[in-house]
């Protein structure tokens, strides 16, 4: 069992609108790209895993060996809702710890500009009681019990829950939030958006469902990222120039539901990001304090705030006043979304868990341009996917 895992290549596209590009072709620039980042080919590579969750029955993986080479190795399609690309990345982080895999590939795709709400349906008008049916009996969709289907009013309802269990959070503290992502991406090129927008620009923009604005919420975007891993036996036989900007992945964890009140109509991303985030902490021996920096997944400004206290880096109840303290901007105490994080830089679903860990490796190896965060040494990526699955991957930079 091989347990050093380190990331040896890695890219992603631009997030935006690529009208003349379609899911393969975006997966094919950002896997060649990986593997020049590597320095490896794809002779080399043992295994895929790939992810593109509106082509979840077409077989990505296998379509992408076509582009860049059918070298007859076995290939994982997955899909995981939003964590569909970080759960790429664990099945090849599984392969390689199994000892069936040296070099393995993990990508996430999508094209989604111009999808406009995610989720979300007619609503049947009736004035019949509710009575759990079918095989899944209590099991029901959102639409109808919590009020909304969409992801806005979703994620806005556990933002408002959090702001009335705790107090001291209101719809500036949440705006703010999106001000100092929308910030951030500025220094992005590969961002969606990399304009900066004021307080009273956010606060007024139009209303999705209180109180994140459209400015608040995730930019749907077309995008690919991949990564190329491989064990620490392996690395050992590379190049110096390969072995020095290796990055170190301390820990690989995913989670899905636990039994919580409720949790059958309203998802409890809470419990299932703190146990991720606890196990994370654990398998790396290191905890929230010794972050350089954070990428989480921000789909709307509401849920930026809860994962504060869900990843620990605040204590509990107290994320409002964490980010009035400044923590969380780019030169504060515990950086957050420095790439512009999903409401700026975007969420092109199958990619933004490897996205995330993209940024998390530039700033280890010194390579984030304008936005470095400076002496970064540990960073820890995450994202949640509804339904629900939770990806946390934490970094550390080579020691030599």
């Amino acid at each position: 069992m091989n347990d050093d895992i380190w990331i040896l290549g890695i890219a992603m596209t631009r997030f935006g609108k690529h009208r003349t590009l379609d899911e393969l072709d975006l997966a094919t620039a950002a896997t060649r790209s990986a593997l020049a980042d590597g320095d490896v080919s794809i002779q080399d590579i043992d295994m895929i895993a790939g992810g593109c969750y509106r082509m979840a029955a077409e077989n990505i993986g296998q379509l992408l060996q076509k582009q860049i080479g059918q070298t007859g190795i076995p290939v994982y399609n997955v899909t995981n809702a939003c964590a569909t690309g970080a759960t790429a990345l664990r099945t090849a982080i599984m392969a390689l710890k199994a000892g069936e895999a040296r070099f393995a590939l993990a990508f996430g795709v999508e094209k989604l500009s111009g999808a406009g709400l995610l989720a979300g349906h007619d609503r049947e008008s009736t004035d019949e009681e509710w009575v759990p049916k079918g095989r899944v009996g209590a099991v029901t969709a959102l639409d109808g019990h919590v009020g909304t289907d969409t992801m806005p009013g979703v994620f806005a309802e556990i933002g408002m829950e959090y702001a009335h269990r705790y107090g001291g959070v209101d719809a500036e503290v949440f705006a703010g939030i999106a001000e100092k992502n929308h910030a951030h991406s500025t220094l992005n090129p590969l961002a969606a958006y990399t304009k900066p927008m004021s307080l009273a620009e956010i606060m007024n923009d139009v209303m999705v469902a209180y109180p994140n604005t459209r400015s608040m919420c995730s930019a749907n975007s077309d995008g690919a990222a991949a990564a190329v891993l491989t064990t620490g036996e392996a690395l050992r036989h590379l190049s110096a120039a390969q072995r020095r900007r290796a990055v170190k992945v301390s820990a690989s964890v995913l989670t899905s539901d636990p039994y919580t009140d409720g949790c059958q109509v309203l998802p409890d991303i809470n419990t299932l990001t703190r146990r991720a985030a606890d196990l994370a902490y654990e398998q790396a021996g290191i905890g929230p304090q010794d972050l350089d920096l954070i990428e989480l997944h921000d789909c709307f400004a509401t849920a930026e705030l809860v994962h504060y206290d869900n990843l620990g880096l605040c204590e509990p109840g107290e994320a409002g006043e964490f980010f009035r303290s400044g923590a969380t901007w780019r030169d504060g105490a515990s950086p957050v979304n420095v790439s512009g994080g999903l409401i700026s830089k975007g969420h092109p679903i199958a990619a933004t868990g490897i996205a995330n860990v993209w940024e998390i490796t530039h700033h280890l190896r010194g390579e984030a341009g304008e936005r470095q965060i400076a002496g970064a040494r540990a960073g820890l990526a995450h994202v949640l996917g509804l339904g629900s699955a939770c990806g946390i991957h934490i970094l550390e930079k080579a020691a030599a």
